[in-house]
């Protein structure tokens, strides 16, 4: 049985590097490029980071429902295309949706066995040096990524896994127990001694376990939408 994984955050909070990273030490794990309309960044190629297509292209893909989820960010159109959920299967590997918390959702509602994990950053200060240190996006729109986070942010707790994106290698282990241990558990054999300690590992992400490390995250957004309100 194919397990879908959906990763969400907040643009900058460096989910792409995490993404790539536990990928290459995972096996039997699919990764879904997304199609969208805006035009490529910086060193982004065509089938890598996305599918870049035209607008009527997009929206004839949708009349043929080609999509488990699409949605309309920023004036530019995101999907994740059927294709890679059926290849999947076809293989025998599990899925890795990398979408935003409004195509989160709409996947939820297909598929409610999807296995959902929020990556956050450690604050609003750090999301904030990450997207200019990136030097793709100019000063209103990085503004308008960080408006954009606040919001997202706040959809954390609709989700069972979270992490927070501080120290890399860290965050790495985090995912791989989360990914392995959903595996283990779906497998329908009892775990032995390692799956028992990657699951253990993976439970300190549950939401449940994590609620009291989030809160300052949180309070770091908030008070800045204060601030900038004053």
């Amino acid at each position: 049985m194919t397990i879908v994984f959906i990763i969400s955050a907040p643009s900058g909070s460096g989910k792409s590097t995490l993404v790539n990273e536990v990928r290459q030490i995972v096996s039997g794990l699919d990764f879904s490029v997304s199609y969208t309309t805006r035009p490529p960044r910086g060193s982004e190629q065509n089938g890598r980071e996305y599918f870049f297509v035209s607008r009527s292209q997009f929206e004839s893909m949708i009349q043929k429902d080609e999509f488990l989820e699409h949605a309309e960010v920023f004036g530019n159109y995101y999907g994740t295309a059927r294709c890679f959920l059926q290849s999947a299967e076809e293989h025998g590997h599990d899925l890795l949706l990398d979408i935003d918390v409004q195509g989160a959702a709409q996947i939820k509602q297909k598929l409610p066995q999807a296995v959902s994990i929020f990556i956050l950053p450690p604050d609003r200060q750090k999301l904030e040096w990450r997207l200019r240190s990136r030097g793709l996006d100019a000063e209103v729109v990085i503004q308008r990524r960080l408006v954009t986070a606040s919001r997202e942010i706040e959809n954390y707790s609709k989700y069972e896994y979270i992490l927070v994106n501080d120290r890399l290698e860290e965050s790495v282990e985090s995912l791989k127990a989360v990914l392995l241990a959903e595996r283990a558990k779906h497998s329908g054999k009892p775990p032995g001694e390692t799956e028992m300690k990657t699951i253990k590992k993976a439970e300190c992400c549950r939401l449940s376990s994590i609620e009291e490390r989030v809160k300052p995250i949180l309070d770091s957004f908030r008070s800045a939408g204060t601030q900038k309100a004053h």
